[in-house]
C-alpha cells in the first residue's frame, strides 16, 4: 500500500461520459498523489460531480481507465471502490434518517458471523471511529434528529472508517460552522501527514488558499488547467473557471430606502434560538443578517415567515401586525422566504421545473379555479419568471433533479417571482453554487432593490455581507448584538461582533 508522500496513488487518463445529449465529461485527466489535497474547481455542470462519481466507482465510463497504485482498475461500484481503499463523502448525504448513526456508519458493510450481525462489534467499531476523529456524537441516536453539521460528521466517519487511501470530500464545509470548519481541517492536515490523498470540492477560494496543495480547474467536462494553489490568486482562478476575465463580481449599486416595509420588535422564539431581536427593513435597501452558523440568525427569518413558532414580540408588515404568521398568510401579504436547504425544504426535486416554479401561486385565481389548473397560464407564467432568472438550459418539463445546484437554486428564487411579492428573505442565498451563479444571484437582488423591493439577506459569508448589504445586523447566540449602517460596515467591527458580541474592535 503506497503512503509515502508524493508518490502516484491515483490516475484519470481520458475518461468519458454521456448521459444522452449532455456530454458530461470528455477526455478528462487527473491525478492524485499521497498525501495530497488536490482541489476540483468549477462551475456547477462542470463535470466534478461525474468525476467522482467515475472514480469512486458510482457510474462507469464511457471511455478511458482508472488506475491505481499503478494498475488500472474497472470499478464494479461504490463497495468495490471502497474495499480498494476509495471512499467518498458526497455533499448530499447517503444517510438513512431512520436508522441510529453506528447503523449509518455500518451501512452495507455490516460485521456478521455467518448470519448474525455482531452488534457488539458495529457499536465498538463506531464509537472508536467518532472518537478517533473527535466528532462527539452518540452512536445510538437517530441520525434524523441530527443537525445538518452533525451528520455531516456522521457522513465523514462513515467514510474515513475504513481507513481510506484516496478520500474525496465534495463540498464538506457547506452546512460547517468556523469551529467545525477549522477542526474538519485540522483532520484533514492529519490524514494528509498520514500519506491520504485527498480529492477535495469547493467553490470557496479562501478554503483553496488555505487547504489545497494543486487545483485542476475543469469547465464543460475538461480539464483547463492544474495549477498551484499557493501562488493562483483569486482572479486567475475566477477566469479560469469561467473561461473570461472577470471584473465585477459583487455589482454596484445604490441603495435609497423608502417606507418601512418589515418591522421585527422583540421577538423571541419558542425553541429559544431567538431572543428579544429587533430588525427593519424598508423598500429599496438590501438588510444583512450576520453571524456564525447556528447563532439565530436563519430562525429570524424562519420565524417571520411562519416556520418558527413565536413565543413573544410582534412581526410587522407595511405597518400591520400579523398575528400567528403562517407562510400562506406572508405569502398573501407579499413575503417570502427563501430556504437555505433547497434540496429538502425548498423543491421538489423528482417534479418538473413547471410545476415547482407555479406550486406557490396556485391558489390565485388567474392559475387555478375550484379543482381546476389553468394549464396555459401556468405554463406562460412559468417560461417568463424561468427566463428573467436565466434558469439554462430551461426545460420546463425536466425534473429539478437533472439541473445544475445553480440553476436549481435559481429555480428556488424563481418560485418568488410567481407571485407579486414585495419582501424576499434570500437564507444563505449563495450557499453551494458557483461563481457565475452567485453574480446572477446578486445582480438579481440589485434589480429587485432597483425596482423598490425589499431585500432581507441571512448570510454567514462576509464578502457577501460586506459587499451586498446597506445595512447590517449582527446575531450572536440569538440576539442582536450590533447594527450597522453601510458607512460602518467593516471586517474587524463584524468579526469581533460575531465572536465576543460587542460593538468595540478588539
Amino acid at each position: 500500500m503506497i503512503r509515502e508522500a508524493g508518490q502516484l496513488l491515483l490516475q484519470v487518463r481520458a475518461i468519458s461520459k454521456r448521459y444522452g445529449a449532455v456530454q458530461a465529461l470528455s477526455r478528462m485527466d487527473f491525478d492524485l498523489a499521497a498525501g495530497e489535497v488536490h482541489v476540483l474547481f468549477g462551475e456547477n455542470g462542470a463535470g466534478k460531480s461525474t468525476l467522482i462519481n467515475v472514480i469512486c466507482g458510482a457510474v462507469p465510463p464511457d471511455e478511458g481507465e482508472v488506475s491505481l497504485r499503478g494498475k488500472q482498475i474497472k470499478l464494479r461500484d461504490v463497495h468495490d471502490a471502497r474495499s480498494r481503499g476509495i471512499s467518498a463523502m458526497f455533499q448530499e448525504f447517503s444517510l438513512a434518517p431512520h436508522l441510529s448513526v453506528e447503523e449509518n456508519i455500518y451501512l452495507g458493510d455490516e460485521p456478521k458471523a455467518g448470519l448474525w450481525l455482531k452488534r457488539g462489534v458495529r457499536r465498538h467499531g463506531a464509537k472508536e471511529a467518532l472518537e478517533r476523529f473527535g466528532f462527539d456524537l452518540n452512536p445510538s441516536t437517530m441520525v434524523g434528529m441530527l443537525s445538518r453539521a452533525q451528520q455531516q460528521m456522521v457522513e465523514m466517519a462513515k467514510a474515513l472508517r475504513t481507513g481510506p487511501d484516496v478520500l474525496i470530500l465534495d463540498e464538506p464545509t457547506a452546512s460547517l460552522s468556523e469551529k467545525e470548519t477549522e477542526t474538519l481541517f485540522s483532520l484533514i492536515r492529519d490524514l494528509r501527514i498520514q500519506g491520504v490523498g485527498i480529492i477535495y470540492i469547493t467553490h470557496r477560494i479562501k478554503e483553496i488558499k488555505e487547504i489545497g496543495d494543486r487545483v485542476t480547474v475543469m469547465r464543460d467536462g475538461k480539464s483547463v488547467k492544474t495549477v498551484d494553489a499557493g501562488s493562483t490568486d483569486h482572479k486567475e482562478f475566477v477566469e479560469l473557471m469561467i473561461g473570461r476575465t472577470f471584473d465585477n463580481f459583487y455589482p454596484q449599486f445604490t441603495c435609497e430606502p423608502t417606507e418601512e416595509r418589515l418591522a421585527v420588535e422583540n421577538l423571541s422564539t419558542v425553541s429559544g434560538h431567538v431572543r428579544s431581536a429587533t430588525i427593519k427593513v424598508h423598500a429599496g435597501e438590501i438588510v444583512g443578517l450576520a453571524g456564525l452558523v447556528g447563532c439565530g440568525k436563519s430562525e429570524i427569518g424562519r420565524a417571520v415567515f411562519g416556520l418558527e413558532p413565536i413565543l413573544s414580540g410582534s412581526v410587522k408588515h407595511e405597518g400591520t401586525e400579523i398575528k400567528r404568521p403562517t407562510p400562506r398568510r406572508m405569502l398573501d401579504r407579499g413575503v417570502v422566504y427563501i430556504t437555505s436547504d433547497r434540496h429538502n425544504e425548498g423543491l421538489m426535486l423528482l417534479r418538473s421545473t413547471k410545476e415547482n416554479i407555479s406550486l406557490s401561486a396556485l391558489s390565485l385565481s388567474e392559475y387555478s379555479r375550484a379543482s381546476w389548473i389553468n394549464r396555459g397560464a401556468e405554463q406562460q407564467m412559468a417560461q417568463s419568471v424561468a427566463k428573467r432568472m436565466k434558469v439554462t438550459p430551461l426545460d420546463l418539463s425536466k425534473p429539478v433533479s437533472a439541473y445544475s445546484g445553480g440553476n436549481q437554486q435559481k429555480i428556488l428564487i424563481t418560485k418568488a417571482l410567481a407571485r407579486d411579492t414585495r419582501v424576499f428573505i434570500f437564507d444563505e442565498p449563495t450557499v453551494g453554487i458557483d461563481v457565475s451563479a452567485r453574480v446572477e444571484v446578486y445582480n438579481f437582488m440589485k434589480d429587485l432593490i432597483t425596482a423598490g423591493e425589499s431585500v432581507l439577506m441571512i448570510s454567514s459569508d462576509l464578502p457577501e455581507i460586506i459587499n451586498m448589504s446597506h445595512r447590517v445586523y449582527v446575531v450572536k447566540d440569538g440576539e442582536v448584538v450590533d447594527h450597522m449602517e453601510k458607512s460602518e460596515i467593516a471586517e474587524p467591527r463584524l468579526l469581533n461582533a460575531f465572536f465576543s458580541g460587542t460593538k468595540e474592535v478588539a
